[in-house]
């Protein structure tokens, strides 16, 4: 599976940041959603460029499913004088009661000036933004409380971009998700890992094998330990098959039903069924 030139840029991915560029100055602030298991591969650099200085809050979503000394040495190299870091759930809508005072202190300068000018009761618009299938529209239905913007398990759900009023005293701005023109191998499998890309456009199997052969390498006992495997081969296809067989995943004379096993070791990995695993770390000290 050679995924160094996987080029997937649809022509509403090129709208969105379009219009992303055009609507930034309508905002206070920006909320960047990534993944906090592969925080550096679901940074979109396209955001990066196009927010510049804009004071953002990055929500490190899912991180309840990533370990959290990973998460913390994270937050550490990410934040900076425009830019603060909250570990989040969406679904559940842990750490979310933040948001309104991280937006306060980011805005700090801006709001007293209002003040000074009377505006007392300032409404903070904020512009949400991250790549496809990252949690964006369970974040904007938390703070919304209601189910305004559409929810799916599938990568480019929402299409349209629209205001959200919350009862925080914040407007949100959604915009679809938009992932960039070309990725390496690793971001690409990182992506695809986590559901981020459609699992139509990889090799499902193939995929499920890498997934092992990543894990074998920081998590191999929770492999041993989820699937009561006796034995630990340094060849991946091998602890694949032994998952098969441990997992009842077998077709008609005793072969392995390669598709079955994969699918279920994707989704065990997804729904954090293996614990919690970061695939990405920042090189930063831990101090």
């Amino acid at each position: 599976m050679d995924m160094k030139k996987i080029n997937w840029f649809p022509g509403h991915m090129v709208k969105t940041r379009r219009e992303i560029t055009a609507n930034l100055k309508l905002v206070d602030a920006v909320i960047e959603i990534r993944d906090a298991r592969i925080v550096a591969s679901s940074q979109n650099p396209e955001i990066d460029k196009i927010v510049g200085d804009k004071p953002r809050i990055i929500l490190l979503n899912k991180a309840d499913m990533a370990e959290d000394q990973v998460t913390r040495r994270w937050k550490k190299s990410l934040e900076n004088e425009n830019t603060l870091v909250l570990e989040v759930n969406a679904l559940t809508g842990k750490g979310l009661n933040a948001i309104k005072p991280t937006l306060n202190e980011l805005l700090k300068d801006k709001i007293a000036r209002n003040k000074e000018r009377g505006i007392v009761n300032y409404t903070i618009r904020a512009m949400v933004v991250g790549i496809p299938n990252v949690g964006k529209s369970s974040f904007i239905n938390r703070m919304a409380k209601n189910a305004i913007a559409k929810v799916g398990n599938r990568p480019g759900v929402t299409k349209n971009k629209q205001w959200i009023k919350t009862k925080e005293g914040i407007e949100l701005l959604d915009t679809p998700g938009i992932l960039w023109p070309k990725f390496e191998e690793e971001t690409s499998l990182n992506l695809a890992f986590t559901g981020a890309i459609k699992d139509e456009i990889m090799d499902t199997e193939t995929l499920a094998l890498r997934l092992i052969e990543r894990l074998s390498h920081h998590y191999k006992e929770r492999l041993i330990e989820r699937y009561a495997l006796e034995e630990f081969s340094e060849d991946p296809l091998e602890n694949m098959d032994n998952i098969a067989r441990k997992r009842g995943c077998i077709i008609k004379g005793g072969e392995i039903d390669y598709m079955r096993v994969a699918v279920m070791i994707l989704d065990e990995f997804r729904s954090a069924k293996l614990g919690k695993i970061s695939l990405e770390w920042p090189e930063v000290s831990d101090d």
